[in-house]
């Protein structure tokens, strides 16, 4: 399966995440923010980035920004509670958009979608 790094600031959610996905038959990375988030793709490869968008105190838009300039080829999925993103432009990077529920379903769907390409 795939090698995954989560990105998101609310712990529960990295953890329901990474537990769900491993479950599945992934490895999961998880971080808190941008600056662990970067460390991170500095010295590993992820088969796809799931990331929120509102990261506490940093927008997950200017991390994506840098992810596409500097890892062309690894997807991402923008996870997020906020529908209204969509719109935003800087969105249209990514190679999905779920936004969070509590069933697990389509982002589970999406990843298996984005890994099987």
């Amino acid at each position: 399966m795939g090698n995954l790094l989560v990105v998101d600031d609310e712990g529960d959610i990295r953890h329901l995440y990474a537990a769900e996905l491993e479950d599945d038959g992934h490895s999961v990375v998880t971080c808190a923010n941008s600056a662990e988030a970067t460390a991170q793709l500095a010295h590993q490869v992820f088969d796809l980035i799931i990331l929120d968008i509102q990261l506490e105190q940093e927008s997950g838009l200017e991390l994506l920004q840098q992810i596409s300039r500097e890892q062309k080829d690894t997807p991402v999925i923008l996870c997020t509670a906020y529908s209204s993103y969509k719109d935003d432009f800087s969105s249209w990077l990514a190679d999905a958009y779920v936004v969070k529920s509590s069933n697990l379903e389509e982002l589970k769907n999406e990843v298996n979608r984005i890994l099987s390409q």
